[in-house]
């Protein structure tokens, strides 16, 4: 079901959900462990305590370009050069990268594949030969290589080779079918992005051919630099990039719900497990001899709830083999496995749960689906800010195809909340006061990094500074695919219980969270709320946060002081925030990007606008 996104710096976020997938490790919170990691700046750097390590050999480096540039001088290795020629896109970049520090461990050629006794014998090979020509799939293509060779390689954490080209041609998402460039100019919607790339220019057409395609070869780039493919080529290549992606980040996917820590954080979600068990248990006329189909079922805890509710028969599905197993062995054990080889007279009113192992979409490959469709589709598939990990396609997709006409889904509501939160949702007061020392500047640097990667965290209610808005509400039993890209616009004021006694407080960023319910719709006997609310009890969603670039100074109420200060200062507080979200699916599979536009108003209608930020999750 759903799960806990990938980490967000600065803090840890999760991955989670009783689903077809599981989660990476968490690590440890940032600032409580982990001292022996920090880079200290100066000299350190030079002696080999810190800074960027050489691919090649031991010398260290304050940036980036003067690392590639070593390399390109001392050891033949270009690493811009070679970037354009392949097209290679960031994760290209990051697999190459860690093959070639995987080869100098060996003290192997990165290129030609000849071993030397030392590492100095292979840096004068290098130094002495030439860049070749690389034929056929190279070497690094393998996504082994996108898993770090070196622990803590700060290298990839610092790699910028695509920061210029995404801030100048990223097209920020507005309105469904529309795009805004920032300064109010109409592009192309989100989804074809690449489209009017493409059309703009025909070197990017060679980088698009080659960017996820790792069998490319150099003599091949050049070529379609030269010359623009034909549309069949390139809805080829689209077509063969998107489903390459889509099966690695599928097989990543399903295989991290294959370790039970998340299913164990998920089950012991109270909040979230027992609103899934109301709605099925507790809803009669709704599950009385329903056939049920449960999508993303994890551990099969909502297939369990469902066979004792009633349910005639109940269809498990799950994309990950191990989990598959584990569901198929925890419904044999409290007698609800369905056997085709039992015995009728042996057969229990009880045993209804089939677990098959596929993807939503491709069931009817795997079962004979009831003629009539399934009465019941069940799923948790919401993710942190609902939409991450985009487990609603798959949904909507089972309810389109497998969910007999006016069928109930459960949950069939979802709404997205934001509100602005105060200092107390950041990190700052954490290090202001580090065992009595101050290190307050290291949170600026923290808050710095939060202003452009979102953080799923716990926000108190307290710390939550301005009234809530609605974003956007989602009903599930009859939204279409595409509407899971929306853009929202919305106000902020100051709430009582955000306004000290001062009168003037500072707004860092806006917080989201969701609430799914279970209405009476279909839930008729008891409807049931499932929230997320920093003003309920936690879940293992947290919320997630999106922190400005600075703080925006609000007060309720703002004297005309006819100042020349900008808005949002503490001369001239704004009264309200203006702020435009927009939530698409990203290029990358599974992914979403958010975009926030903010605008802060003063009392006497001045405004002031700050630079669109994009996250992505």
């Amino acid at each position: 079901m759903a799960t806990r996104a990938p980490e967000l710096p600065p803090k840890q976020e999760r991955l989670g959900d009783d689903s077809e997938y599981d989660d990476d490790e968490e690590d440890e919170e940032e600032g409580e462990e982990g001292w022996d990691d920090w880079d200290s700046d100066g000299d350190d750097d030079a002696a080999g305590g810190g800074g960027l390590l050489c691919l090649f050999c031991s010398t260290r480096f304050d940036s980036e370009s003067s690392l590639f540039s070593h390399c390109a001088s001392e050891h033949r290795f270009d690493f811009y050069k070679l970037v354009k020629e392949m097209g290679m896109d960031f994760y290209g970049c990051i697999k190459l990268i860690n093959f070639i520090r995987s080869k100098v461990a060996e003290n192997k050629c990165w290129s030609c594949g000849q071993e030397f006794s030392s590492n100095s014998e292979l840096c004068r090979h290098l130094h002495a030969s030439e860049i070749p020509q690389l034929e056929g799939k190279v070497p690094w293509g393998d996504d082994v290589y996108l898993k770090p060779f070196m622990e803590d390689d700060s290298l990839l954490h610092s790699l910028s080779v695509f920061d210029d080209d995404e801030e100048e041609g990223y097209v920020m998402p507005t309105e469904r079918g529309q795009c805004s460039t920032g300064n109010g100019s109409l592009a192309e919607t989100h989804g074809n992005h690449l489209n009017s790339v493409i059309d703009d220019g025909s070197d990017v057409i060679g980088r698009f051919e080659k960017a996820f395609t790792v069998e490319s070869t150099a003599a091949e780039c050049s070529e379609s630099l030269a010359q623009e493919p034909s549309d069949k080529q390139l809805k080829i290549a689209r077509a063969s990039a998107a489903a390459s992606g889509i099966k690695s980040v599928d097989d990543n996917y399903f295989g991290s719900y294959s370790s039970f820590a998340i299913h164990r954080e998920m089950l012991g979600d109270k909040v979230r497990t027992e609103a899934y068990r109301d709605a099925l248990l507790d809803n009669p006329s709704l599950m009385n001899g329903a056939t049920v189909l449960d999508v993303g079922c994890g551990t099969g805890i909502l297939s369990l709830f469902a066979a004792k509710a009633g349910a005639s028969k109940v269809i498990a599905v799950d994309g990950s083999a191990k989990m598959v197993s584990v569901a198929t062995e925890v419904a044999k054990n409290n007698g609800f496995l369905y056997g085709e080889n039992m015995e009728m007279e042996q057969k229990r009113d009880t045993q209804v749960i089939s677990v098959v192992h596929t993807k939503a979409e491709e069931l009817n490959h795997k079962i004979q689906v009831p003629s009539s469709g399934f009465d019941v589709l069940v799923s948790e598939w919401m993710g942190y800010c609902l939409l991450y990990e985009s487990m609603l396609s798959s949904v909507l997709y089972a309810r389109d195809h497998f969910l007999k006409p006016g069928g109930a889904i459960l949950p069939d509501t979802a709404t997205i909340f934001g509100a602005g939160f105060g200092k107390g949702g950041t990190s700052l007061p954490f290090w202001e006061n580090v065992y009595g020392f101050d290190m307050s500047c290291i949170g600026k640097e923290v808050t710095g990094n939060s202003a452009r990667f979102p953080v799923v965290d716990i926000v108190e209610s307290q710390d939550i500074v301005t009234e809530t808005a609605v974003l956007h509400s989602f009903d599930l039993a009859t939204m279409k695919p595409d509407e899971m890209d929306f853009t929202a616009s919305f106000e902020l004021r100051l709430s009582e219980s955000g306004t000290p006694q001062s009168g003037v407080t500072r707004c860092y960023g806006i917080v989201l969270w969701f609430d799914t319910a279970f209405t009476k719709r279909f839930c008729k006997e008891k409807p049931v709320n499932l929230t997320t609310s920093p003003f309920s009890t936690p879940t293992h969603w947290s919320q997630t946060i999106f922190t400005f670039r600075e703080p925006i100074v609000m007060a309720k109420e703002a004297p005309l002081v006819g100042s020349s200060a900008s808005v949002g200062t503490d001369q001239c507080p704004a009264v309200i925030i203006r702020s435009r979200v927009s939530i698409v699916r990203a290029s990358e599979h599974r992914s979403i990007d958010v975009s926030m536009e903010t605008t802060g108003i003063g009392s006497d209608g001045q405004t002031r606008s700050w630079p669109v930020q994009i996250f992505n999750l």
